[in-house]
């Protein structure tokens, strides 16, 4: 789907659903939005606006690109990731700009509801002395960045509930909760610390003077990103804490039972030694003869099973 959004010299809006045989000259400021497109739709990028084949390679190409910026002649290419979560996972979605010095235009093999809010927001007549390209740019970018904070708020919601653990879900559930949760974390650092180095460089380059002549405006989603980045590493660092405790409460609780075996073992090896040699059936043996020789085993066998235990007990090993 194509979608025209222009302003015209005399400040009336217009908006149109095909850009062919439209007058780009007429229009002072105007959006181009491409949405899930068919292949004649995406020809466009090249037949009407003549961007660069490798730009258009990149938007085109379904494989997705790491966020970065491209200058041209008369515009600047830039790839930027939409992130999304479902079921326990990050999806990323990718949304390309060709921003100019009168025109944007907006590319994306899915719908956005970023792009939507902020279109719906230009559409209105009211904002017409703000619509411009740089401005559309910045809502955009500055929606995608702040919906990777409840995506953020919600991996960390996950980590208290596995840390606490109310459910009591057994170790190996919780340890398989924690390496997802981990892998998102990873999965969406590739898109944020990316991000951040694309807004480093838009606000650093000499060759984007509109951007630097409106710094405050991108320094604030920066310094989103660099918050986000801040969040990202630190719930990293939360998850490999918990990991190792979960690990050092498996190996102590391991130690435990085998110490617990050693001792009961060590009980009822001299036990087993007195019952092994009364066992014995020989003819010839002093003990037969004793009269109280049963009792007498018995009583030797509790009192060395009592000493031992004792004795461990005042060891600490109970």
């Amino acid at each position: 789907m194509i979608r025209f959004l222009g302003v015209t010299e005399e400040h009336i809006l217009e908006k149109h659903s095909s850009i062919h045989n439209l007058n780009f000259e007429k229009y002072s400021r105007y959006w181009v939005d491409i949405n899930a497109p068919t292949d004649e739709e995406s020809k466009c990028l090249s037949d009407i606006f003549h961007f660069h084949p490798l730009a258009i390679e990149d938007c085109l190409n379904k494989i997705l690109q790491r966020p970065k910026l491209d200058y041209y002649d008369d515009h600047t290419f830039f790839v930027t990731h939409i992130v999304r979560e479902k079921d326990n996972e990050i999806l990323k979605e990718e949304l390309d700009f060709f921003v100019g010095e009168k025109f944007i235009v907006t590319f994306q093999l899915n719908p956005s509801k970023e792009v939507s809010q902020v279109w719906d927001e230009a559409s209105s007549q009211n904002n017409v002395e703000k619509f411009g390209s740089l401005h559309v740019f910045y809502r955009i970018l500055d929606k995608i960045v702040d919906n990777y904070f409840p995506i953020i708020n919600s991996i960390e919601d996950k980590l208290d509930e596995i840390e606490e653990n109310t459910y009591n879900k057994p170790m190996n559930n919780l340890l398989n909760e924690l390496f997802d949760t981990r892998y998102m974390l990873l999965n969406l650092m590739h898109t944020v610390n990316p991000m951040r180095d694309l807004l480093y460089r838009m606000l650093n380059s000499h060759r984007l003077s509109d951007i630097i002549n409106r710094k405050e405006y991108f320094s604030d989603i920066y310094d989103h990103l660099l918050k986000l980045s801040d969040m990202v590493m630190s719930n990293r660092e939360i998850t490999a804490d918990i990991r190792e405790n979960y690990l050092s409460i498996n190996s102590h609780q391991t130690n435990n039972v085998m110490k617990f075996l050693t001792i009961m073992t060590s009980i009822f090896a001299p036990l087993t030694l007195i019952a092994g040699i009364f066992g014995m059936n020989f003819k010839n043996m002093p003990e037969l003869s004793w009269k109280y020789g049963y009792g007498y085993s018995l009583g030797l066998m509790g009192i060395i099973g009592l000493s031992m235990f004792l004795w461990f007990k005042k060891k600490g090993w109970f």
